[in-house]
């Protein structure tokens, strides 16, 4: 595909679809993506950056003018109908995500949905399960830095998803099941920082005790003790 590693990884979880949005498409690239190749009908494209936006615009003229693509200057779901067959939203933090499903005039539970969260993962799996929606894929990437991505939607009788566990919500179920070696990285990571953090002379003993526990959780997913 050409686009960088997090770019590509994020183009090959789409699955053709009549109706597919970007939100905060950014430079538009997965949008070139879905149309270029003919895996939509139509594309909507949003940001709330009007900077982001008009490089979207530029790179998607073409579409633009042909009539299958719109670009929206906004946040979260404006601008989105809920018959959209598929969603993605990338490089927003898990809150964000969960604050566009869960807003009271725009926000919906998609068809189908990819979702790349830059931080506060656990949070956006549990908001997806109690929500009405299903994990399909759930797994960490890396490119210059660790990424996780959902893959997934809104249940329906063909798609569910059996409940997780604490440890699941928290480091993902493909992770722990699979162990790709990106997810072992920077769970090593982790685990480092956490004995750093423990060899502080003035650590209270409450910090102290939630550290350790930390420490041997981290201990027994490396180990694949804890699944």
């Amino acid at each position: 595909m050409g686009y960088g590693k997090r770019i590509d990884t994020l183009c090959s979880l789409l699955a053709p679809a009549s109706l597919f949005a970007d939100v905060g498409c950014d430079h538009g690239y997965c949008t070139e993506y879905m149309l270029k190749n003919g895996f939509c009908e139509r594309a909507i494209f949003s940001d709330i950056s009007k900077g982001s936006l008009k490089k979207a615009e530029n790179l998607l003229a073409a579409y633009v003018e042909a009539g299958i693509a719109t670009a929206v200057l906004g946040g979260g779901f404006l601008g989105v109908p809920k018959v959209t067959d598929e969603v993605l939203i990338a490089g927003m933090g898990g809150g964000e995500i969960v604050a566009i499903l869960s807003d009271q005039k725009y926000g919906f539970m998609p068809k189908r949905f990819v979702f790349q969260p830059m931080h506060d993962a656990p949070m956006l799996r549990n908001y997806i399960l109690e929500n009405g929606g299903y994990i399909e894929r759930d797994f960490t990437f890396e490119d210059g830095k660790f990424y996780d991505v959902l893959v997934g939607g809104r249940v329906d009788e063909k798609h569910k998803t059996k409940a997780y566990s604490a440890l699941e919500y928290e480091f993902g179920r493909e992770n722990l099941k699979q162990r790709p070696e990106a997810f072992l990285k920077r769970t090593a990571k982790l685990l480092k920082a956490t004995e750093k953090y423990l060899t502080v002379p003035t650590l209270q003993a409450q910090s102290r005790e939630e550290l350790e526990k930390r420490k041997t959780k981290l201990q027994e997913v490396l180990n694949g003790e804890a699944f």
